[in-house]
This record gives structure tokens, sequence and C-alpha cells, in this order.
């Protein structure tokens, strides 16, 4: 039976990073895979979880099993962080640890699934991953239109979902830094946002994978938190893959809130039981890293100084392509406005080819590059390239 399987087109990122490792020329730039770099280029383990790190080879005393639900203690951990101290609704939240920001989307897409929904929106482009988990789950998938021309969020493209949507669907809304336009709704939108729901009765999915890479960790949250204060339901996916720098140890979170504190045990035992079907329970060593971080007010300070460090350089970046005004036909001065480690750039698949035999300089075939891949020594070279292969 298994030689009746079709082959899959290769993982068109994978791909690039074998281009990419087999160029041989030494200025080459690699702005395709969603990592933070630093100014030299790096993707270091943040000094706050080396310490936590070592306090857990120090203080762990077992390995068994906690559950599908994970550690609960880091995911009471992260709810100050992302909901902040005086959150109205706390008593009708609850979260359950997830492998990586993308289990969390999962969960949270089967939860609405499990309860109901049939139908998730989504803004268009957004992360891959997104419309492929509801295609495996058997959910329809709406569309509409994320980016309008002048390099904002297209409220007008929003709008008309919502009033086309059914009342028992949901919709997929990127909490910041949206990936992969950098594009992200202001507070008037999300304000506007959090009424139309309310009035339609959708069931809000926000994805908070980026939080304090963009305007800091308080303004990054202010629009999914004004949603869910207001709104009766909410489903919520969080990663810490980027803000601890755990890519590979699949750190994340689903958050769950209901309409009142005696309806939380009836959604997490729904919850703990895809998890249990989907990945039985999630890996430990991350979670335990980022609960002790915050646990510890000493390496609370040090993780978020690390992290505004990080925010700081992505948006010197940005105000720096922005400072180059247009480059050929490319107009990079709404860069500066847009928020974390992405943008999308409206170069053709012709000229993107020319940027990487041309000038050695890799990026998806969307045009989506990595800002991080950008430093002060080849964001001249970049812009000189750009100019080049689109007049």
């Amino acid at each position: 039976m298994l030689a009746q399987l079709t082959q899959q087109p290769p993982d068109a990122l994978l791909a690039l990073i074998k281009l990419y490792s087999a160029d041989d020329r030494a200025d080459k730039i690699d702005l395709g895979v969603g990592v933070y770099r630093t100014g030299e280029g790096d993707t270091p383990v943040f000094t706050s979880i080396k310490k936590a790190e070592q306090m857990l080879v120090d203080r762990q005393d077992s390995k068994a099993y906690l559950g599908p639900e994970g550690d609960m203690a880091f995911v009471e951990a992260l709810k100050p962080i992302i909901f902040g101290k005086d959150f109205a609704s706390i008593d009708c939240i609850d979260g359950m640890q997830t492998p990586g920001g993308t289990g969390g989307v999962r969960l949270a897409a089967a939860l609405a699934k499990a309860a109901g929904v049939s139908r998730i929106w989504m803004g268009t482009p957004s992360w891959p991953n997104h419309a492929q988990i509801m295609k495996d789950l058997g959910v329809e998938v709406g569309t509409f239109n994320h980016a309008a021309d002048d390099g904002t969020a297209d409220m007008a493209a929003l709008r008309q979902a919502i009033a086309d949507a059914a009342p028992n669907d949901a919709i997929l809304l990127h909490g910041c830094c949206h990936n992969p336009t950098g594009i992200d709704y202001s507070l008037a939108d999300w304000k506007e946002i959090t009424g139309l729901l309310a009035d339609k009765g959708l069931l809000p999915i926000l994805d908070l994978a980026y939080q304090g890479l963009g305007d800091g960790l308080e303004d990054d949250a202010a629009g999914v938190r004004m949603v869910m204060e207001a709104l009766p339901e909410a489903l919520m996916a969080y990663s810490c893959d980027k803000n601890f720098g755990l890519y590979r140890d699949r750190v994340g979170a689903v958050y769950m809130m209901g309409e009142g504190a005696d309806c939380l045990p009836r959604i997490a035992s729904n919850g703990a039981a895809l998890a249990r079907a989907n990945w039985s329970m999630p890996p430990d060593h991350g979670a335990a890293a980022v609960r002790m971080i915050l646990e510890d007010e000493a390496l609370t300070k040090e993780w978020k100084d690390e992290l505004e460090s990080m925010r700081t350089r992505i948006n010197q970046v940005r105000a720096t392509l922005a400072e180059a005004g247009v480059a050929g036909s490319i107009d990079l001065r709404p860069l500066a406005d847009q928020r974390g480690l992405f943008a999308v750039l409206p170069l053709s698949k012709d000229q993107i080819a020319a940027m990487r035999s041309d000038h050695a300089i890799y990026m998806a075939g969307s045009g989506r590059i990595n800002i991080a891949g950008l430093t002060m020594g080849n964001i001249d070279k970049f812009i000189k390239a750009l100019t080049e292969v689109s007049v």
C-alpha cells in the first residue's frame, strides 16, 4: 500500500537552505530561514536560558511523565506576560503546554472543530503551515486579503470577511509581527475588529508567536488582550520559539477562554483528549527552562533585556532599509512602520532568482525576507542588489 503514495514536493525553505549551504561565495546572505540573528549573523542561546538550564541540571530529580497538559507551572508563569497583571477575565482562562506554537495552533483549531466550527477564516498571505494544519484537520478555510497596497492592513477585506462569515465560524488572527508581511493591526484596528467579532459571534483564534519582537511585550499583546477582554470565548496559540530562542526545543502553549470558570474543566478535558491523541504529551526541557526564568526575578530581568536588544536591532535594520527610500522599483519606506522578523518584497520569480544567482542573496520564492538576516555589514549590498534586479 505504501508504494501507492504520490511523491510530495520538497519543502521550499529546506531546498533553499541546501542551495545556500552549497554556495561558496563569501559574501552570501541568508534571508530565508526564519530565526533571529545577531549583528554578527549568529543565533545564540539566550544567556538567561543557559542559566536556567544549569539550574535544571542541578535541581531536576525526575524525567517522569507530566501528562498531556504538560508543565502547568510553565503555563501559569506565562499568563502575566501574555495577559498582563490586571486582566479582568483571567479566572475564565485555562491553558496547556504544546509542542511549539505549531502545536498550539493545531490544538486550538482541533478544539474549535470539536466545538462545531467547520470553517476558519484567515488573512492571506499567512504562515504556510496555518492552511496545511486546517487541511489536515478537515476544516474549511475562508480567506481574505491581509495586506493593502500601501503596506498597511487591509481592513476593508477583513470587514467583508467577517460580514460573509457564518455565526459559528472562527477567525484566525496574528497577534503581532505578522508572518510573512510584518504588517500588524493598529490599536484602532483591533478596537474595530473586537466590535465586529462581538456583533457577529465569531470565535477568535489568536496566534501570538512573536511577543516582544515588535513594539515590546506589553504593546505586542495589547490587541489580543483587547479582544479577549471583550468577547466571551477565545482560543490563543502561543510560542516561545522566537522570544526565548528555543526553536528546536518546541515550546508553546494554548489558552482557552470560556464564558465562565465553570465551563473550563470541560474545555480543558477536550484539549487534553485531543493532545493525548496527537502527541501524548509535550517535551519538557524548554518549557521547564522558561518556567525557571519566569519564577526568578533576576533571570526574568535578564531575559527581558536580551529580548529588548533583539527588538531594537530588528527595528534598526527596518529603519535603515526605510531610509534608503526606493530601491529600483521597490519602495522600502513602509518597512519602518511594519514589525517583527519578516517583510514581503514585491519581486517576481525571475528577480528573486537573480538576487540568488547574481548577488548570492537567498530569500523565499514569495519575496519574504528575514529582516534579521541583514546586518550593518551587508545591508548596503542588499539594497544595491535590490536596485539592480528591480529597475
